[in-house]
């Protein structure tokens, strides 16, 4: 992607809106799964709850020509099967050309806006079920924090079973997003990174809605991934999160964990779009080798 580009995107919201929904919607469709039955799905739903941070960065994804810049770059690669993103960044690679034979995830629940004194209460802000339909979208996701004392959590976890639902009725995949949370003497909301309560919160999420037959989970890659993949039956992606200094690491535990058989890929944003020696490409080919081999 170029200026140019970025200069035509720009006029395309202001003389012609209606070319954004229907670059979307008209785009070349491919069957969910390949040959290998895995996925590799980069993730760039970050902005729509201001999360916008990559290592010392607090505005690193800010930059809307840099982060369509690499989500262009990663797309182009074939081994890539598609994005995951709230309509604003859906619509804007639909115009660019950038999703034509590729998966498009739309994001649901981003009211859980990071660091407000309400960011578990995780409310539908961007697509619903019926427009995730609309648009021939691939799947939708949610997120799905469980921490034991926010009275948010209960109204989540009745929205996220109410999708499950509605988005298995219309036969699409429905991914959900599963973490175990707790709440620091301030009140602010931190991940559990305990297994125990990571296998815990699977369990719950495999049980929501009136039918599992379209769900898939989002779950962190951890050292004892066989007892977490073990509480569930259903296809397991991996999310990579800000790996920071540790991308080794994280690389490694996304190895070791595809070994699992219901683990099928990645959906990654940061660690892949934002790599700390700033190559994309090389990222994402690194990730494509451990999900298709």
């Amino acid at each position: 992607m170029d200026r140019h580009n970025y200069g035509d995107l720009i006029e395309a919201r202001l003389r012609d809106p209606e070319s954004l929904r229907r670059a979307l919607r008209d785009r070349r469709r491919r069957d969910l799964l390949g040959e290998d039955g895995n996925l590799l799905i980069v993730a760039a739903d970050h902005t729509a709850r201001g999360m916008l941070a990559v290592g010392g960065d607090p505005l690193a994804v800010a930059d809307r020509f840099t982060l369509l810049s690499n989500l262009v770059a990663a797309l182009s690669l074939p081994q890539v099967d598609g994005v995951l993103a709230s309509a604003d960044l859906l619509e804007e690679l639909a115009l660019l050309g950038a999703l034509e034979g590729k998966l498009a995830i739309g994001t649901m629940n981003r009211g859980g806006i990071i660091g407000a004194r309400w960011e578990l209460d995780d409310r539908l802000t961007a697509y619903d079920s019926d427009h995730v339909e609309e648009f021939g979208l691939d799947g939708g996701k949610v997120l799905l924090r469980i921490e034991p004392t926010d009275p948010g959590v209960a109204r989540t976890l009745e929205m996220v079973a109410a999708i499950t639902t509605e988005l298995s009725d219309r036969r699409i995949m429905c991914l959900v997003e599963p973490l175990p949370y707790l709440k620091d003497n301030a009140g602010r909301a931190r991940l559990d990174t305990s297994v125990e309560e990571l296998v815990r919160v699977v369990a719950i999420a495999s049980g929501l809605g009136s039918s599992s037959a379209y769900t898939w989970l989002k779950i962190p890659a951890v050292d004892r991934m066989a007892e977490v993949a073990g509480a569930t039956t259903m296809p397991i992606l991996m999310l990579g999160g800000d790996p920071g200094d540790r991308a080794d690491a994280v690389f490694g535990l996304w190895r070791a964990a595809m070994a699992q058989p219901n683990v099928r890929g990645l959906v990654a944003g940061r660690a892949l779009l934002y790599p700390s020696h700033g190559d994309v490409v090389h990222a994402v080919t690194a990730a494509a080798s451990i999900v298709h081999g």
